[in-house]
């Protein structure tokens, strides 16, 4: 009886060492701990242009223009953005010859939807403009149908230009675009449009056929759409800490 109470204490006696022990092990194995990053976020004033309005000057003979853009970090996501740029589009086909002139700015703001890693600035954004532009219309000349006149071709062109000026256009504009770091504080960015028309001046018996700033107008629709490259400059004006929290296990 003596010999099997001693067996049965140390048996007793290894279990509770070998619980112990593991129980010791797991808790000592491992811990998570807390990395802290910082980086430097810039802040300023990027400043750009629409090169794609520059390449439709030079390669067109219908089209002059040009578009300079610019844009302020306020917050993390958050950017003051606008353009200001100049057009003429002369616009013709079988019934008569347009030309168009005028000046624009968009103003709005914009939101960085791209979580950027490290110290990168790239964006992926959308944005809200109020679109304003003055302008004027020549109509260079025009075809007249005479509906009485049944023998003969019954039309004849007019070639006394008429100008039609102080014309005015507002409307509202979605922008969905990417901006990406090419070399350091410089990006290159493309962009896409949809513009609806709130309210524009006219002249009587005579539509406003081409608006600067929001390109074509189709009969009485009030959509537009229009899109841009653009290459830009950033000249930062402070810094703020980026602070990233990265957690892992490590050996006790």
């Amino acid at each position: 009886m003596k010999t099997q109470h001693m067996y049965a204490s140390i048996i007793r006696s290894v279990i509770l060492m070998l619980l112990f022990s593991t129980m010791a092990f797991a808790q000592e194995e491992k811990k998570t701990v807390n990395d802290t990053l910082v980086f430097k976020q810039k802040y300023g004033l990027r400043l750009g242009a629409d090169i794609s309005k520059l390449a439709r000057t030079f390669f067109s003979d219908d089209y002059k223009g040009f578009e300079i853009m610019g844009d302020y970090r306020l917050t993390k996501r958050i950017y003051i953005a606008g353009e200001l740029g100049n057009e003429e589009r002369i616009l013709e086909n079988e019934v008569l010859n347009n030309t168009t002139k005028g000046s624009y700015f968009k103003a709005g703001i914009d939101m960085n939807f791209y979580q950027n890693w490290l110290d990168m600035e790239n964006m992926i954004y959308g944005g809200l403009r109020i679109g304003a532009s003055t302008f004027n219309q020549t109509l260079n000349n025009y075809t007249v149908y005479d509906i009485n006149n049944q023998y003969w071709d019954g039309r004849y062109s007019v070639e006394e230009g008429e100008e039609f000026s102080g014309l005015t256009a507002l409307w509202t504009e979605l922008q969905v675009g990417i901006k990406a770091e090419i070399f350091n504080n410089f990006f290159a960015g493309f962009n896409v449009q949809l513009k609806v028309l709130i309210s524009e001046k006219e002249i009587n018996n005579y539509e406003n056929l081409y608006i600067p700033g929001y390109n074509r107008t189709y009969d009485s629709s009030r959509f537009g759409g229009g899109f841009g490259f653009n290459l830009s400059y950033l000249v930062p004006i402070f810094k703020k800490d980026k602070i990233i929290i990265q957690e892992k296990e490590v050996e006790k």
